[in-house]
């Protein structure tokens, strides 16, 4: 079945522009305390569990989800500004943003009322990490062909396997992971799949960093041997986890942060061609943001239909791809651009290269993160009818 891409021309209402002066007051008195420093090229101070925290009893965790659950019934527009400023400001949010993101959402549709009571709230306060547990060594982003086990045994299920690229694990307090409960079928090789809540601090689990160009610590191996999840942890349908893996992607893919990680360099670009660049520069700046204007849209209308109680799963996938491909072609870009710009100020051209180099080196885990370019285009493909 096909469908066709729909990006509607949705603008931002009122209350998220309320919201957004709020946010960057936050920020701003966040920044003057020295709490994070918007500029630093060193990001492994991004998981700060007391600035999560200050993030909860602003109530901006959670914003969109029940009332009961801690959070605050608003809509997926003004967490979208949230998101937007916080990825803009290169603030501290490791600790609690895929909780936030979509851990939560998927525990509210399909956990029990006793783990959405327990955990949910604590997602709210800042005080509780999750990590994803979908790609696999031997498969990378193609869950289809997920091996990691689990074995039916008493009261639960024995987890024997490996993750990899799992990003937050060594800090996180839960997985949501996929988990193989019994094989694919000749005629479904969707079928099989279930997905599991893992609390990490079960014994059984070994975690190994992965560390990227940078030097710095994101991605995870983790390695299950005989570890133990009870039953009441299984998250929704036995053996039909992949159209819940599906829904859930359509929040991780969708928001500002798929193409604002390499943003620094445009901001820096900006102050090292000064107000007066020259024809060639202007042109060549105009048309980068517009190209982040273009991305900005498309991502705020895919949360007008998160909004709207849709899934537009490959509208996600769009904003994804074209994301991923722009943050990782923009400090290329940029050098072309500033290769021939003189500039009197040598403080400005010295932070430019640092951010410059930092973005090239992480550019290569940009497309592992959400979903690979081959993985994604084949998603839109089989979404427009094409495969």
């Amino acid at each position: 079945m096909s469908t066709a891409l729909q990006f509607d021309p949705i603008r931002l209402p009122p209350e998220c522009e309320v919201l957004r002066r709020e946010v960057r007051a936050f920020l701003a008195a966040e920044m003057a305390a020295g709490t994070f420093d918007p500029n630093a090229i060193d990001k492994d101070d991004l998981f700060n569990a007391s600035f999560s925290q200050k993030v909860g009893k602003k109530g901006w965790i959670g914003i969109t989800w029940p009332k009961r659950y801690g959070g605050q019934e608003r809509s997926f527009l003004e967490r979208y500004v949230i998101t937007e400023e916080f990825r803009a400001a290169n603030a501290p949010v490791r600790r609690h943003f895929t909780a936030d993101r979509q851990s939560g959402p998927v525990l509210i549709k399909y956990a029990s009322e006793a783990i959405k009571m327990d955990i949910l709230p604590r997602i709210t306060r800042g005080e509780c990490c999750f990590g994803i547990g979908m790609s696999e060594p031997n498969s990378g982003s193609d869950l289809f062909a997920a091996s990691t086990k689990a074995t039916k045994t008493k009261g639960g299920y024995l987890i024997n396997g490996t993750k990899v690229w799992t990003s937050n694990a060594h800090q996180a307090d839960y997985l949501i992971a996929l988990f193989r409960t019994s094989a694919a079928t000749k005629e479904n090789r969707r079928h099989g799949l279930t997905s599991f809540l893992v609390d990490m601090k079960s014994s059984g689990i070994a975690i190994n960093p992965i560390y990227n160009l940078t030097g710095l610590h994101d991605f995870n191996e983790v390695v299950f041997e005989d570890m133990f999840v009870p039953d009441s942890y299984v998250l929704g349908e036995i053996d039909g986890a992949w159209k819940q893996a599906t829904s859930e992607l359509a929040f991780e893919r969708s928001g500002p942060e798929r193409f604002l990680e390499t943003f620094t360099v445009l901001i820096e670009l900006v102050r090292v061609l000064g107000d007066k660049p020259d024809v060639r520069a202007a042109e060549a700046l105009g048309r980068l943001v517009a190209q982040v204007h273009t991305l900005r849209r498309m991502s705020v209308s895919v949360n007008g239909m998160l909004q709207a109680g849709k899934e537009p799963i490959v509208e996600a996938s769009v904003v994804k791809d074209l994301g991923t491909i722009w943050e990782q072609k923009l400090p290329h870009r940029a050098r072309e651009i500033a290769a021939f710009t003189e500039t009197d100020d040598l403080g400005n051209r010295a932070a430019f290269e640092e951010h410059l180099a930092f973005a090239t080196m992480i550019a290569p885990k940009l497309t592992l993160q959400g979903g690979t370019t081959e993985v994604l285009r084949g998603i839109i493909a089989r979404g427009l009818g094409l495969r």
